[in-house]
């Protein structure tokens, strides 16, 4: 499938008269045309500024930014207006205009690209029904919960049917249930319209629920891009790990990393320790309780969880192995010959077993 975006070597510098900071360095990635695709990363790590230079909202340092392969950079201030306005945006403070009712601002952008007012209000009502508002039109944005205001932002955001929606942290302030719905939301649009999103967020479990495809920005640049399914089995950049065996959104991390600056963490001393996965091609058997009958050798289990993958059920474990080298290489063997994914640890997140893991 084509690309819709493409970014070439993107740089992004702010000057100031005392400082120089590269928010963006050497930045390249491709979105296909419908995917949901996913940027995430710390606070700091330049995310929102590169989504901000896809619409040239900022404007790049050096690089290229190219829409359905026009290069944005090259077009004049008219045909950039044009481009951005099939460029929709949401943002994490739903950014409505608080005098104005619901109706109203998804008639907004309308009215500016001179749609006629009757059928302006004819649109926004068809957006209204499609986001599960109809009932709330006459109300006013101070009326509302925050995921009702998050839905009228993204029905305004596609008043002007856009080809692309640029999500900015657009759950950050809502609950995990409203989070949910809104993602729920958004997964129906594209799946019913095609339209292209981009979602800008720090949390890897928005990630896992609706992307298809992720970048991990850290420090300005990308660490490590491709799809979201083979990133969380075979994690391979320190972020992506971060974010995928430690079980931790980077806000979260960021602080225990703070916490952790003041006491001592103790630390476990497995041999070796293992990530495992388990993939459609897993086998159904028990297959640590038959490992360890096998091979007569304790597993010290750190870590079990099972996470929603694009709408899989994945299940994981973190395993302290044998200390006797020769017998955990052929347990990894057994375990990969039984269709799971196993990554090699060790080392790795000592702050997460702490507590140490059940003795199996």
């Amino acid at each position: 499938m084509a690309a819709i975006i493409e970014v070439e070597h993107l740089y992004k510098t702010f000057q100031t008269k005392e400082l120089k900071v590269e928010a963006l360095k050497d930045i390249s990635l491709s979105i296909e045309k419908g995917d949901v695709f996913g940027i995430i990363g710390m606070s700091g790590a330049g995310k929102s500024t590169l989504v901000r230079c896809l619409n040239y909202l900022e404007v790049p340092t050096k690089g290229t930014v190219r829409v359905e392969g026009r290069e944005l950079g090259s077009l004049s201030p008219s045909e950039l207006r044009e481009l951005r306005s099939k460029i929709g945006m949401i943002f994490q403070n739903f950014n409505l205009l608080m005098q104005n009712t619901v109706i109203d601002n998804v008639c907004f952008p309308l009215l500016i690209h001179g749609t006629k007012k009757a059928d302006a209000k004819k649109k926004a009502e068809k957006l209204l029904e499609t986001v599960g508002l109809s009932e709330k039109a006459k109300s006013y944005p101070a009326q509302l919960s925050g995921g009702q205001r998050q839905r009228v932002a993204i029905a305004r955001a596609l008043a002007c049917d856009p080809k692309i929606l640029l999500c900015d942290e657009a759950t950050s302030a809502l609950d995990p249930q409203t989070t949910q719905q809104i993602l729920a939301l958004l997964r129906k649009i594209n799946a019913e319209t095609g339209i292209t999103i981009v979602i800008i967020t720090h949390s890897m479990s928005v990630v896992r629920e609706i992307c298809h495809n992720v970048a991990i920005v850290e420090s300005g640049e990308i660490v490590e891009q491709g799809l979201v399914e083979d990133i969380f089995t075979h994690p391979k950049s320190r972020a992506a790990r971060r974010l995928i065996i430690e079980g931790k959104d980077p806000e979260q991390w960021e602080r225990e990393q703070e916490e952790k600056a003041v006491r001592v963490i103790p630390e476990l001393h497995e041999a070796q320790r293992i990530r495992i996965v388990y993939t459609s091609n897993s086998s159904y058997e028990p297959v640590i309780a038959n490992m360890i009958l096998k091979f007569q050798e304790p597993v010290n289990i750190l870590k079990a969880d099972t996470k929603d993958v694009g709408g899989v059920a994945r299940g994981e474990m973190i395993l302290g192995l044998s200390d006797n080298k020769e017998i955990a290489r052929q347990q990894i063997q057994y375990l990969e010959d039984r269709g799971l994914a196993v990554e090699d640890i060790t080392g790795f997140g000592d702050a997460v077993y702490k507590n140490g893991g059940e003795k199996r």
